[in-house]
């Protein structure tokens, strides 16, 4: 079986410069290898892709240890696995699963080292006012309290 770490390792370093990052590499008990790529930008190209495939088999020869490899741009309305893609979508809208089994919907606003702050729209009724308008309240929550977070797509 391919060593995940190692592989791992090799990814990385062909990644080096190109402003992609991995966001996860899986190496089944039948030696199906599967990586995953994305950018700060989002864009993952077929000629990114083809440079990391050629990397890996340059890297492991495929006559010592027969395997089956996936590279390709992971998902975007897959939950984050990274913190570089918690980074990239400061500012977009997103759903997150709270560990109490709660859906937030709202604008990721900040992320720290091991907490977020999410800008969830709320009725909220001013004091003064008849009516309750819609505003954003800011919801900050801890990283490993959450189930997963991932971004909401509208068209």
């Amino acid at each position: 079986m391919i060593d995940r770490e190692a592989l791992t390792e090799v990814v990385t370093s062909s990644l080096e410069g190109t402003g992609l990052f991995v966001v996860e590499v899986t190496v089944s008990r039948d030696n199906v290898v599967e990586v995953l790529l994305d950018s700060m930008d989002g864009s993952v190209g077929i000629d990114d892709c083809v440079a990391v495939n050629d990397a890996v088999l340059a890297a492991f020869d495929r006559d010592v240890e027969d395997y089956e490899l996936t590279v390709g741009s992971y998902g975007l309305t897959s939950p984050y696995k990274v913190r570089a893609q918690w980074l990239k979508n400061v500012g977009n809208q997103v759903e997150v699963l709270t560990g109490d089994g709660r859906k937030l919907h709202g604008t990721l606003k900040a992320v720290g080292d091991e907490e977020f702050t999410l800008a969830v729209p709320t009725r909220v009724k001013p004091e003064g006012k008849k009516r309750p308008v819609t505003q954003d309240v800011d919801h900050t929550m801890r990283c490993d309290e959450i189930k997963y977070i991932k971004n909401i797509i509208t068209i």
